[in-house]
């Protein structure tokens, strides 16, 4: 006979809504005399980084910011940015940060689209934001933060951050409801206007336990603050730090001299960084000449590095593991779990191996890679491509004011990525490519970033971008744009004869074009320009 349970359903004492300013409750009482930031010359332990965050909160509440209002942050990464973190969802508010290399247009554009009521911008910032009011036609009240480890002057643009902290504090409140919106961060916009992506304060707390599950984070690791915190806040490291009471360094600038400076003097054990970031630390003349020992553990995404970036990065004492996500599903929810059986292999076939996307974070439900014609899942044969189809907590609420954006991208139940992608025999995923970038020559599918792997191997090429262009034969054929690195040289028939020894034919590169890339804000590459260029050639014969 089947035992019946009888409940009350959720009450009080068994329900408590999922915020991570619960985590910065705890880190307050458990880690309080443990360092939280260091800035220079400044570090402050739990306690004091916690009044700083409810003082900010009271002030913020004292100009009227409170439930659902958005709060825009201009700012590099630095502790204020950190603080409002907390602060703006502690008053009910939304943080918008916004990314601090965008052209005035776009962020006019973002402070009128997110319906901003304040905005709190740094110094150092202060002429694109006027330029912004300009491009709008209005201004709206502003906080500034005058940092003083970098010795700014303050412009008078607003109040200054500091007058925030009255003394008072706000109080320990929770949302109402879990899936209130918490951030508001806005898409790259690699082809038309960014979209903004509405984050909650549920997806938010399990997207920061599912960081220290998925990357075994230890209690009070020293994190190097190297991903911006306008990209999906920082891919939620801020709020997974304070579940371990994590010690973190800014350095304000992502100069490869000063982070591999703060990586020695301050026994950094974990950073985030992009596949450029790495790169950029291993061609460092200031690189270590012995390898960091203990290893520091790095998490990387963005595009898939290449695995000679991978390579060198392990040779230095950087344990990479790549993960894979996008800014609707509040940063990463894939990782590359190592395996036992990839320690024999050699450094370029570990490497290789890396470079996968590999399987899904603790915290997601479902991770598929589905044939759009049929709606099934592809074959884990690692050869058929399907797109990347994602249904978890953490994946975003919609975009905001964009319901036909919204309806598209949740169709029949899942969140689809636009991402192509294989699944390998064990299960591990790996992309191929962008749906809108996969080159179909004379019938065969062409992975733009599996040419480029190769390309990123010619000790001359810095970065390269393949993408289609027209081919009076066989439709499609790949076009290569290259930046040489600084004094190297590199002729087509060199680039092309290299990819020939590494490469079927029919993915060899049949132009080359050597020239500058055009990159996106956050250093992505504008591959739809690049693609206009390429159809600008004309097809080839």
């Amino acid at each position: 006979m089947r035992q019946e349970y009888e409940t009350l359903g959720p009450t009080a004492a068994n329900h408590v809504p999922l915020s991570p300013v619960s985590f910065l409750k705890r880190a307050a009482l458990v880690y309080r005399d443990r360092p939280a930031v260091t800035y220079g010359p400044i570090t402050r332990d739990w306690a004091m980084f916690a009044w700083r965050c409810r003082s900010v909160a009271a002030g913020l509440e004292r100009l009227g910011i409170g439930q659902g209002d958005t709060v825009s942050v201009l700012s590099p990464n630095i502790p204020e940015l950190y603080e409002l973190h907390f602060a703006v969802p502690l008053t009910g508010g939304v943080l918008n940060t916004i990314n601090i290399r965008l052209e005035p247009a776009t962020v006019a554009y973002i402070l009128t689209h997110a319906d901003s009521k304040l905005v709190i911008c740094d110094t150092a910032l202060v002429p694109l934001l006027r330029a912004a009011f300009d491009v709008n036609g209005r201004t709206l009240p502003v906080i500034e933060i005058a940092d003083a480890v970098a010795q700014a002057v303050p412009t008078g643009v607003g109040a200054p951050y500091d007058a925030l902290l009255q003394g008072d504090t706000a109080p320990w409140s929770l949302p109402a409801d879990e899936c209130q919106a918490l951030a508001l961060n806005y898409t790259s916009g690699t082809s038309g206007r960014p979209k903004g992506v509405v984050y909650h304060h549920r997806g938010a707390w399990l997207m920061a336990m599912g960081t220290v599950a998925g990357w075994s984070l230890p209690q009070q690791p020293t994190y190097l603050s190297v991903v911006p915190m306008f990209h999906c806040n920082g891919w939620n490291h801020p709020w997974a730090m304070a579940v371990v009471g994590g010690h973190t360094i800014f350095t304000r600038d992502a100069l490869p001299e000063k982070l591999l400076t703060a990586m020695t003097l301050h026994g950094v054990t974990h950073l985030g960084a992009a596949p450029i970031v790495l790169q950029m630390l291993c061609e460092s003349a200031a690189a270590p000449a012995v390898p960091f020992a203990p290893r520091i553990k790095v998490l990387t995404a963005g595009a898939p590095p290449p695995p000679s970036v991978l390579e060198r990065a392990a040779g230095m004492g950087l344990e990479v593991m790549q993960v894979y996500g996008l800014t609707e599903t509040y940063g990463h929810i894939a990782q590359c779990l190592w395996q036992e059986d990839w320690d024999a292999l050699p450094p370029a076939e570990q490497a290789a191996m890396q470079a996968m996307q590999g399987v899904a974070f603790p915290m997601l439900e479902e991770f598929r890679i589905v044939d759009r014609a049929t709606g099934l899942d592809v074959p884990a044969d690692g050869l058929t491509q399907g797109e990347i189809a994602i249904r978890g907590n953490t994946v975003m609420s919609g975009y905001y004011k964009d319901t036909a954006a919204t309806s598209e991208a949740f169709r029949d139940g899942w969140f689809w990525s636009g991402d192509a992608a294989v699944i390998h025999p064990g299960g591990y995923v790996q992309i191929r490519d962008r749906l809108k970038d996969v080159i179909i020559s004379g019938g065969e599918n062409i992975s733009s970033v599996e040419v480029e792997a190769v390309l990123h191997r010619h000790p001359a090429v810095q970065i390269a971008a393949v993408v289609a262009r027209p081919h009076v034969r066989w439709g499609e054929s790949p076009c290569s744009f290259i930046e040489l690195r600084a004094g190297m040289h590199a002729t087509e028939a060199d680039i092309i004869a290299f990819c020939r020894d590494r490469l079927a034919g029919f993915k060899v590169p049949k132009t080359v074009l050597f020239q500058p890339l055009p990159k996106t804000a956050t250093g992505k590459i504008q591959k739809y320009l690049l693609r206009e260029a390429a159809r600008a050639l004309g097809p080839q014969n």
